[in-house]
């Protein structure tokens, strides 16, 4: 069996085709600036090959003969789509209804959601033999409680605005659990974990017996931890000040907020990590700044969500940071250790080869620190191929 994978972003499509039982690709492409005359489509290692016709449907038809051409067995389509609302807690076969939600969801994601709907009609033009299945970033959260996703804002705006924590990066958080509990040889059910997906986006989640009780994301991506761009929590009194100050309307303000923000606002420099710890290690002031930022709002952050939990079994650092910056988790962990976390430099450095930890065992049943490299994409095939075989089931 064979589950085609689609993420289809504004500006972006990535493609693969895995094998859910064992998590091999089978076949990867990716491409980038769509929308643009500069868009381009790559497969696998190959070189990048200018795309005449720069859309989603465009980069599909260039990659749908290597789909037809390898037997490559195709069971199934897999989406990821960023925004549920609450209309949805787990993966959805997608049918006409599911995709008015998914439409309907867009006022809430208005840069992803389109662009999932535009991945999921050219699949379906494209391969209309095949079912498709919506898996959504929001639906893991769906699971918090009322206290956790509530805002202390007018009982209107909920009822009739749907102002609520929503949270993201769900298909991360929930497999990365996963995993960590299999490394830790013990029932997920009986697991207490935070886990920090750190990359340009970054989210910590509580997780209490394999489900999602609070989260650092909540009615957009833009809330919670500070990002490469986006600012995280802020005071919102700040937007009429500095509107009043400057006389940018809301739009403009937002858009500082998620673009200009987080590590590259901080820094003055860039908003990718690795450079920012380079120019902070050469006595760089605003990047150390924005490094120890970071690092003290994550740490805040991963103490908070304990509270949700009652206690903490294991801390979970995932996405593109936090398997690979020993530098930010040391600096994190130097900050939690009254939750029994310890660094153990050595196996920091080494980003974890004892089945992920990077802290010291300091007693029996202590928290644990581990680096679990996240996969979205095979939860998503692993979701899809679920979701078909139950419907094959269901009508024998």
């Amino acid at each position: 069996m064979a589950i085609l994978v689609l993420n289809a972003g504004s500006s972006s499509l990535k493609v693969a085709v895995i094998d859910p039982a064992s998590g091999v690709r089978r076949l990867t492409a990716v491409a980038e600036r769509l929308g643009t005359s500069a868009a381009t489509v790559r497969l696998g290692r190959e070189a990048e090959q200018p795309l005449i016709e720069s859309t989603t449907d465009g980069a599909l038809q260039v990659i749908a003969p290597h789909l037809f051409g390898h037997d490559l067995r195709l069971h199934g389509v897999g989406h990821r789509v960023v925004h549920g609302g609450e209309h949805f807690t787990r993966a959805t076969l997608i049918d006409e209804q599911v995709i008015a939600h998914i439409a309907d969801s867009a006022r809430f994601a208005p840069l992803h959601n389109p662009a999932n709907l535009a991945g999921i009609a050219a699949a379906r033009r494209l391969l209309p033999q095949l079912l498709q299945v919506a898996v959504f970033d929001t639906a893991f959260h769906q699971t918090m409680p009322e206290v956790a996703w509530r805002y202390a804002v007018p009982e209107s705006w909920y009822r009739e605005h749907g102002v609520r924590r929503y949270g993201f990066h769900g298909t991360s958080h929930r497999y990365v659990a996963a995993r960590a509990a299999d490394l830790l040889g013990r029932p997920l059910s009986e697991l207490k974990l935070v886990t920090a997906h750190l990359g340009n986006g970054c989210s910590a989640t509580a997780i209490d017996g394999g489900r999602s009780v609070d989260t650092t994301m909540g009615f957009t991506p833009l809330e919670g931890l500070v990002m490469g761009t986006r600012s995280g929590d802020l005071d919102p009194g700040i937007l009429p000040h500095i509107a009043a100050a400057t006389g940018q309307d809301i739009a403009a303000l937002t858009r500082v907020l998620n673009r200009d923000s987080g590590l590259l606002g901080l820094s003055g420099l860039s908003n990718d990590l690795r450079t920012v710890q380079e120019a902070a290690a050469a006595g760089h002031v605003g990047a150390e700044l924005a490094l120890a930022v970071f690092c003290y709002r994550l740490a805040k952050s991963i103490a908070a969500l304990t509270v949700a939990l009652g206690r903490l079994d294991a801390l979970i650092f995932t996405g593109g940071i936090g398997e690979h910056s020993s530098v930010v988790r040391s600096r994190t962990l130097a900050r939690l250790g009254f939750l029994g976390l310890v660094e153990d430099p050595a196996a920091n450095a080494a980003h974890g080869p004892d089945h992920g930890r990077i802290t010291q065992v300091t007693a029996p049943g202590a928290a644990q620190a581990l680096v679990v490299p996240t996969d979205e994409e095979l939860l998503i095939a692993r979701d899809t191929a679920a979701l078909i075989a139950a419907r094959s089931d269901s009508r024998r």
